[in-house]
């Protein structure tokens, strides 16, 4: 066994790690074309040393990837026009639950690329979108139609607050005010926050 090929390895995996780390934080699914192709680059020039390449010359050349394409995503924070060329818009591919037909041939997707990928954001009807687009790393962004989206808690309480009212006009009273209260007091991040148990445990169990 050749002892050269474990410290070669180690030397491998530490140094791919630190390059990795230094070029961000992104998943392969976040990644523009440029980034894929050189972290792809990088993946293959790291195993050159174990086939009898110099370790030392693969690491450098591995840096200079890695600085090229850190200095490319910061011209590209500079320039709209650098970026454009780059990285590349977004394109819509829905409006108003109708195809873009146009982009969608630009792009090459398919209708049925396109609804797995609405499908796989718990979109079940293309009739509900308003907007959608095709982003430069390859996901699919949208915005849902007023009547399609779901409510929010902020719209809740304000439903919640008129109710009231008209409980309260009507000589009706609410119970949703103490359920709350009693609720609040149980929550746990309040208990961090304010160093003690609102509901004291068990005394076996503190």
């Amino acid at each position: 066994m050749e002892w050269d090929l474990l410290w070669k390895a180690v030397i491998i995996v530490l140094g791919g790690t630190f390059l990795l780390r230094f070029a961000g934080r992104k998943s392969i699914s976040q990644m523009t074309l440029t980034q894929t192709v050189i972290m792809i680059g990088i993946g293959s020039l790291l195993i050159q040393p174990l086939a009898g390449e110099n370790i030392w010359t693969t690491l450098l050349v591995g840096a200079v990837l890695v600085v090229t394409l850190v200095g490319m995503e910061f011209f590209q924070i500079q320039s709209d026009g650098v970026e454009k060329v780059i990285t590349g818009k977004s394109k819509i591919v829905l409006e108003n639950g109708h195809l873009h037909e146009k982009n969608l041939r630009k792009l090459r997707l398919t209708v049925d690329q396109l609804e797995m990928k609405l499908r796989q954001q718990n979109v079940s009807k293309i009739t509900d979108i308003k907007w959608a687009t095709l982003e430069p790393n390859g996901q699919v962004g949208f915005e849902l139609k007023k009547d399609a989206k779901p409510i929010t808690f902020a719209e809740f309480q304000q439903l919640q607050q008129s109710l009231d009212q008209i409980m309260q006009h009507l000589g009706i009273v609410s119970h949703a005010k103490e359920q709350n209260t009693e609720e609040a007091a149980q929550d746990l991040f309040t208990e961090v926050h304010q160093h003690e148990h609102s509901v004291r445990p068990p005394k076996h169990l503190q």
